[in-house]
């Protein structure tokens, strides 16, 4: 088994790290007159790409993104899967364009009749009856993580070390000493406790799930089908199954939230897998680049809240804090209609899929040549490789399998070779437009980066 030279890989990072400072030199400019953004960056997330400043984007399109040094590169983050339909799909710009120009009224707390369309896709690809729109998943899991305790009358949210739902507090949870939810490292500024908010659990355990909900507290377990931001964790045989089990054993709802794991195909893990969910989340993807998410609610979910708002227990349609001025306006709906109905199809899936099982392999194929003690992982369109072997089972194990200076090597010799791989981690993911010959590069690249620390 090969081993890490670290003499090594501080080496070759620095000569990576010189040839992109060289290779951007507008990008590190107007990173240094940012004095008015708190960071430098519009987000502070967007610190996270190596380098020491980010690229500047100038244009994009299609799998395809230039920064404004005018390099061009093969775009596998595709914003960690916010543009998995590609960089401004045509019939979503087509969609966008006509609402703002011929039609208008981009946002006016109006319905529009292109509304009913999107929820009944959205009951065809993953069998919830009602739909309600926000503007983003971490929106969409707030408020539904409201309707959760308001139908069950529990307080607390069951949710997976290192598992990812937005900016979500109840979700920043680890297992704790006894049993006692505790927040993960980092987290900012928890408004409370996390145990007064939530139970964790271990991913792939369920024991430690039935543990948890025995105490009769758990309005929802939250969980994606695969943990995806610590790498692809994917679920053993039997575990979602007993998941969807144990919450009807313990009076809890299975709260399934597929922001990432769409790319498992058109109907997304929940289809592919026949999951069961009580209450379904998404966003990113799904508006081709527009600012939007859903949340998808069982009849018997409905008709708990109905119960209770007809009671007078809450106000879903005021000051109950479910909702927003913006969410549901006429062009994030328009942009989803568009998306969902000619760009993001059953075609699309199949092809993306296919570039994905072909990536895998090729980094693979690098892995077994040079006995690196790596594992990559696959869910439908989208793959990730780790730095352990085998692959982890559980968040702890792939929180552990973390190594700073791999990223930062990996992620700048990709990207002074014309790749873009994702900042928060090795994902990559497929859109429509990808190529055979785009994975083809990737693989040539990933053996040449890759035999340079270990050849």
């Amino acid at each position: 088994m090969a081993t890490l030279d670290r003499t090594r890989l501080t080496a070759l990072l620095e000569a990576e790290q010189a040839a992109y400072t060289d290779s951007h030199p507008r990008s590190r400019a107007l990173f240094a007159q940012a004095d008015n953004l708190f960071g430098r960056v519009p987000m502070t997330w967007m610190n996270m790409w190596s380098g020491g400043f980010p690229l500047y984007l100038d244009r994009a399109a299609g799998n395809r993104v230039t920064d404004v040094d005018g390099h061009t590169y093969v775009d596998f983050a595709l914003g960690d899967t916010g543009a998995m339909a590609g960089h401004s799909p045509a019939p979503t710009v087509a969609a966008v364009q006509r609402r703002m120009g011929e039609l208008g009224g981009v946002t006016t707390m109006l319905p529009t009749a292109e509304a009913q369309d999107v929820g009944a896709e959205l009951s065809r690809r993953f069998g919830m009856p009602s739909w309600s729109f926000t503007l983003s998943a971490t929106d969409a899991n707030r408020w539904a993580i409201r309707l959760a305790r308001l139908a069950t009358g529990r307080p607390k949210v069951l949710v997976f070390a290192y598992c990812y739902h937005g900016s979500v507090d109840e979700a920043f949870a680890l297992p704790g000493p006894e049993g006692k939810a505790q927040s993960r490292p980092g987290n900012v500024a928890p408004p409370v406790p996390l145990d007064l908010t939530t139970r964790a659990a271990t991913w792939n355990d369920l024991e430690s799930v039935e543990r948890e909900l025995a105490h009769g507290d758990v309005a929802a377990i939250l969980t994606e089908p695969a943990l995806t931001n610590i790498g692809i964790v994917l679920p053993e045989p039997g575990f979602m199954e007993g998941l969807r089990e144990l919450a009807t054993r313990y009076g809890s709802l299975l709260m399934i939230d597929e922001t990432h794991t769409f790319s498992t195909g058109w109907g997304g893990a929940t289809r592919a897998w026949g999951l069961q969910p009580d209450i379904f989340v998404i966003g990113k993807s799904i508006g081709g680049g527009i600012p939007c998410g859903a949340y998808g609610i069982s009849a018997e979910v409905a008709a708990a809240v109905t119960r209770h708002t007809e009671a007078g227990d809450a106000d879903i349609v005021d000051v109950g804090g479910v909702g927003g001025t913006l969410a549901g306006n006429a062009l994030s709906v328009a942009a989803m209609r568009a998306t969902l109905g000619e760009v993001l199809t059953e075609d699309a899936f199949a092809h993306m899929t296919e570039l994905a099982t072909a990536f895998t392999a090729g980094v693979q194929q690098t892995l077994d040549e040079l006995d690196v003690p790596w594992s990559i992982s696959q869910l439908g369109a989208r793959a990730e490789y780790r730095f352990a072997r085998p692959a982890p089972r559980t968040g702890e194990e792939s929180a552990a399998a973390a190594d700073d200076g791999l990223d930062a090597y990996l992620h700048l010799a990709m990207c002074n070779r014309g790749i873009l791989m994702t900042p928060f981690h090795n994902m990559a993911l497929m859109c429509p437009d990808t190529s055979r010959e785009d994975v083809d590069r990737h693989t040539e690249a990933f053996r040449e980066v890759v035999g340079a620390l270990f050849g």
